[in-house]
């Protein structure tokens, strides 16, 4: 399982890349592995206000569908809607261009809450 150490995450095994004031988000490697072959991204809208642990959006597969949390309090201010056309690419690359959006962060602390690489591998062993 890849768990890149740059990147925090959280206990929903959504992953968070922190650039100035804003947070990258998607779903990490563990998560799409779970989920199968992704078929459709529900992403959220542009302009809306998350809070850390609210519903983010949801992600089908062809085995279940689950709800993509946010990992940071801020509002949405760019989507990845190349998912709408390529979903597959949250299992193909979650790291990369199968990210879900990008959140301007308006609560820092969120960010701090969220588990290192250590601690994200630490509960996926559990």
């Amino acid at each position: 399982m890849n768990v890149p150490d740059d990147l925090r995450y959280s206990s929903d095994h959504e992953w968070a890349r922190a650039t100035g004031a804003t947070v990258r988000v998607g779903i990490t490697d563990y998560a799409q592995d779970a989920l199968g072959d992704v078929v459709f991204v529900d992403l959220p809208a542009v302009g809306a206000e998350v809070q850390a642990g609210s519903l983010l959006g949801e992600v089908e597969s062809t085995k279940s569908v689950s709800e993509i949390y946010a990992p940071v309090t801020g509002r949405v201010v760019e989507v990845n809607a190349a998912l709408a056309d390529a979903p597959e690419r949250l299992n193909e690359d979650p790291y990369g261009e199968g990210w879900i959006c990008d959140i301007e962060v308006t609560d820092a602390a969120t960010v701090e809450n969220l588990l290192d690489a250590a601690a994200y591998r630490q509960l996926t062993e559990t």
